[in-house]
């Protein structure tokens, strides 16, 4: 019996600036059950959703639509390009447009990687050494995906790692795709206060399941000569080193 397809939407960043991060998550949807598509495709349209291009967040949308429409599961490794297709696609078309019911179709269908592996669990086997690790989970997974119980299950489940809570964990990043770049001396000073309160957990590694929250605080730590790791959370479950 074949198995069943789910598309892998990679992320402009992971395909960008970390591909391993694509590899992982490719790897983790396999040992899932699943045979691993990766369509043709480009940005999701959040940068230009959020700078307030609704006519290129739709094109883009339109783009995306017609290339992960035909899957029954889309995979996204990042809660803010999960949230971008899962939560505002339909509404950035008009009720009797054409185009809402293909983006609520496929809406209904993506998951975050972590809401996808609580569904459609890994099998059991080796747990990959971890040790003591912080875990942050971004604004976008968690309000507006509701993932929070998710990623630290599959932890627990599947490596030997300490989850160790970091202080005001609700606060942003500073990332905030394009609001970095709006105001980065915000930004940074948003960063520098979440590394420290990293820091101040004693983990030596610190964990994401979104790119540009994993990248900006990974950033700043090297700049402030931190020891500490970082890894996107394919990245730990598929016992990348």
């Amino acid at each position: 019996m074949s198995q069943p397809e789910a598309a892998l939407f990679v992320t402009c960043l992971a395909d960008l600036m970390r591909p391993e991060v694509g590899f992982a998550a490719a790897s983790l949807i396999q040992r899932a059950g699943f045979t691993v598509v990766v369509p043709r495709q480009g940005c999701c349209g959040q940068p230009n959703y959020n700078a307030g291009d609704k006519a290129g967040a739709r094109d883009l949308a339109k783009a995306a639509i017609a290339a992960l429409e035909r899957f029954e599961i889309v995979v996204v490794p990042s809660g803010s390009c999960g949230g971008m297709i899962a939560k505002h696609y339909p509404h950035l078309f008009e009720a009797d447009d054409p185009w809402r019911p293909r983006a609520e179709r496929l809406a209904s269908r993506t998951l975050e990687l972590t809401q996808f592996l609580a569904r459609h669990p890994l099998p059991d086997g080796p747990k990959a050494p971890a040790g003591k690790i912080a875990y942050h989970d971004s604004c976008s997974a968690r309000r507006e995906l509701g993932v929070l119980a998710e990623p630290r299950a599959l932890i627990a489940a599947h490596t030997d790692a300490e989850i160790v809570p970091i202080a005001d964990a609700e606060s942003c990043c500073g990332f905030g795709g394009t609001f970095c770049v709006k105001y980065p001396e915000i930004s940074a000073r948003m960063a520098s206060e979440k590394t420290a309160a990293i820091a101040a957990t004693g983990a030596g590694m610190l964990v994401a399941a979104d790119l540009g929250c994993l990248l900006n605080l990974g950033g700043t730590l090297k700049r402030q000569g931190s020891p500490i790791a970082i890894k996107h959370i394919a990245e730990l479950l598929a016992g990348e080193p």
